[in-house]
């Protein structure tokens, strides 16, 4: 049998939706299991042993018809019996189209459903602390498989080299392997999910202030400006603390990074995804429009998350996601004072 799973965009989203390939391969363990993803996201499925393929979906099929159309055929050829679109778009509505798949699988959607044999309706409360983004995937294994009560956890296969290279690299910086580490998500992937930076420096101090910890800042190169104002923004003897020019040149070396980490904290995104991935505790801050409820996977006293929400919830009178433009102004609202103290237990845990 082969089966192609398609999940374009994101990091988080790409690293969640491989949790199909575990379950899948214990049911068909001989099968062709392929996985349909953009380029930038494969560090975080590298040398998962679920996944026998990768097929690519590049920028030019991105914004190209001709490219996306070529890409759909050259699917074709590959004979999948099975396409599962967890991504559910335009462009994978296509593919799954002319996937020539007997059996095809998503979410449901009134004006894509006739493309699919197999469609399901997603779960607005999770039944698990999983989160709704585990269970809804897994749902859409239901045609294939029974498997009820299994959740499964996504995880990130890194070799020993890539474990103590980033060992290596942490004691040649001169940190302390014995003493904690803070990975902090210090900026989102873009200005509307990205806790303000005055308010981001407040809780680093705290941070340094209970635990006397070692920092390490999540940033990408062209967010440097931003993470230096985080810097400048802190107390002198936290900026003591905070190795700022210590970070991995690609994100596979972030994640190595990040595995010998006490705990990663900040912005809810990829990087918070990744350490969950490599049982890393975490506390996430949420963007005032996302649905906490959809990606607070496995929360417990290891995996900590705050949201507006939780302390104003006055200012909802709508679904979050219709709130996006409104994000600056939520976040004003959304002041360190509130939930220090949650953020202080995290710390003593």
């Amino acid at each position: 049998m082969r089966i192609l799973v398609i999940q374009q965009k994101m990091i988080g989203d790409v690293l969640t939706s491989s949790i199909l390939f575990e379950a899948l391969r214990t049911k068909y363990p001989n099968a062709q299991l392929d996985y349909l993803i953009n380029e930038h996201t494969f560090s975080v499925v590298e040398n998962n042993p679920f996944i026998d393929n990768f097929i690519f979906f590049t920028k030019e099929a991105e914004f190209s018809k001709w490219a996306l159309l070529k890409l759909a055929k050259s699917i074709r050829k590959r004979k999948y019996e099975v396409v599962i679109d967890v991504y559910s778009k335009i462009s994978s509505n296509l593919i799954a189209l002319f996937s020539g798949a007997s059996t095809k699988i998503s979410k449901y959607k009134w004006y894509t459903s006739f493309i699919y044999t197999h469609t399901y309706s997603e779960e607005k409360k999770s039944k698990t602390n999983a989160g709704l983004a585990i269970e809804n995937r897994l749902k859409l294994l239901t045609p294939l498989l029974d498997l009820k009560s299994e959740i499964i956890q996504p995880k990130i296969y890194l070799t020993k080299y890539e474990v103590e290279a980033s060992k290596n690299f942490l004691i040649q910086h001169n940190l302390d392997l014995s003493k904690p580490i803070y990975m902090i998500s210090v900026l989102g992937s873009s200005e509307a999910k990205t806790y303000p930076l005055n308010y981001m420096s407040v809780l680093i101090d705290s941070i340094v202030e209970e635990t006397k910890g070692q920092i390490l800042f999540n940033y990408i190169p062209k967010q440097e400006a931003d993470a230096k104002l985080v810097f400048s923004s802190c107390k002198v003897e936290t900026q003591k603390h905070i190795y700022f020019n210590i970070f991995g040149k690609n994100l596979r070396e972030f994640i190595a990074i990040t595995k010998h980490c006490t705990a990663l904290i900040g912005n809810e995104g990829g990087a918070i995804n990744m350490a969950k991935a490599l049982n890393i505790k975490t506390f996430a801050i949420y963007s005032p429009w996302i649905d906490k409820a959809s990606w607070n996977l496995f929360e417990d006293e290891n995996n900590v998350s705050v949201h507006l929400k939780d302390y104003k919830s006055e200012l909802y009178t709508k679904p979050e996601k219709t709130y996006k433009k409104e994000a600056s102004a939520l976040y004003d609202e959304f002041k360190p004072e509130l939930f220090i103290d949650k953020l202080e237990d995290f710390l003593s845990n």
